[in-house]
């Protein structure tokens, strides 16, 4: 039997057996408009090197918004139909010939990027930057599904102990860690601009890095509430303090230098000045928030006579990342207060509804529920 939920509406679930497993729904993209489709679809059979893995947990990124959305970006890049979402964690249901790295029963992350392996970034050490990846739930089936299959060259084993929730979210969680630690943060001042998902992730791996000062920006007050239960010492509203206001409270948290390191996870232009105007001269800027536009500098003034180091951030570096965020979690790394809402997948538009409005930190969906 199909299920279907389109937009808002949700109409009756049916379960039946198929190979000892439920039949497998996933949200799909199935039409160039706004939504997504609850069904029904083939039950995954892993080839050689590929694993099924059953969803326990799946959390909304920014991207599933855009195609949620179908803007432009989407309708230039996404091949329809298509299973969304690409941030998870699950356990092993079937391994196909020569899979060594995994077994039945393994509890799962994923990384999202699936890498070519051929051409000079891949070969030389620097996958996460490859010319040709493809992108879960883009440009393959993703994990918004009971079941979902990948190669198990992608797969992270996780520790038991990290619920669902917070598994699910190490592929974000990962950009943060490139994004904050491109160098160290131990004892360092530190300016985060844009509290989205993972800029309040980029919070927490600051502070239990050892920053010494964390101020955090952005437009929201639920947002900043996040930032400072995260560990934030000094939270802005950008559309409250004026640029002086904000300017002066940097400077005395600081002892008048500018602090030593700025992420700009936002991609506003007022936000990227703001990041090359608060480091100090020889700090560093790490670039991740996307701008929507081109965006002009004055490279001498707030670039070359400082002296700044800038970072782009895309991805994360496979699979370094990985495990140093494994490492992060021993030393105690807290993103408790970042999921803010969860539902069981078949709830998914309340999700996307929350995510459009901002009143949220990171939202998860629970594809065995409901």
């Amino acid at each position: 039997m199909l299920v279907i939920v389109t937009g808002c509406a949700i109409i009756t679930q049916h379960y039946a057996s198929h190979q000892g497993r439920p039949i497998v729904r996933a949200l799909v993209k199935t039409a160039p408009a706004p939504g997504l489709t609850l069904e029904t679809v083939p039950d995954p059979t892993p080839g050689p090197g590929e694993v099924v893995i059953r969803v326990r947990a799946t959390s909304i990124c920014g991207t599933d918004g855009h195609i949620y959305r179908w803007d432009d970006w989407a309708q230039s890049r996404i091949r329809l139909p298509r299973i969304i979402g690409h941030e998870m964690c699950g356990e092993v249901v079937a391994v196909g010939s020569g899979v060594t790295l995994v077994g039945v029963g393994d509890y799962v992350a994923a990384e999202s990027h699936l890498t070519c392996g051929r051409c000079f970034q891949c070969r030389t050490g620097q996958a996460h930057v490859c010319k040709d990846y493809r992108i879960l739930g883009v440009d393959v089936d993703g994990s918004y599904a009971d079941y979902v299959k990948l190669p198990e060259g992608v797969l992270w084993k996780t520790p038991r102990e990290l619920p669902p929730e917070f598994a699910c979210v190490q592929e974000p969680l990962g950009n943060a860690v490139d994004a904050a630690l491109a160098e160290s943060l131990a004892g360092r001042t530190v300016l985060i601009t844009g509290c989205g998902p993972t800029g309040l992730l980029s919070i927490a791996v600051a502070r239990v890095s050892g920053a010494s000062a964390i101020i955090a920006v952005d437009v929201s007050d639920y947002r900043l509430g996040l930032a400072k239960q995260l560990g934030a010492s000094l939270t802005l509203n950008a559309t409250q303090d004026s640029e002086k206001t904000m300017e002066a409270a940097l400077l005395d948290l600081t002892g008048g230098e500018g602090v030593d390191a700025a992420l700009e996870m936002s991609g506003h232009p007022s936000a990227l000045h703001q990041a090359f105007r608060s480091v100090k001269n020889g700090g560093r800027v790490t670039l991740f928030g996307i701008p929507t536009g081109s965006v002009s500098f004055d490279l001498p003034n707030e670039i070359i006579f400082k002296g700044i180091r800038v970072y782009g951030v895309t991805g994360r570096r496979l699979f370094s990342t990985w495990y140093r965020l494994a490492g992060l979690f021993k030393a105690g790394l807290n993103i408790k207060p970042i999921i803010t809402h969860t539902f069981p997948m078949t709830e998914f538009a309340k999700g996307f509804d929350l995510i459009q409005t901002g009143q949220c930190g990171k939202v998860v969906l629970f594809p065995g529920q409901g």
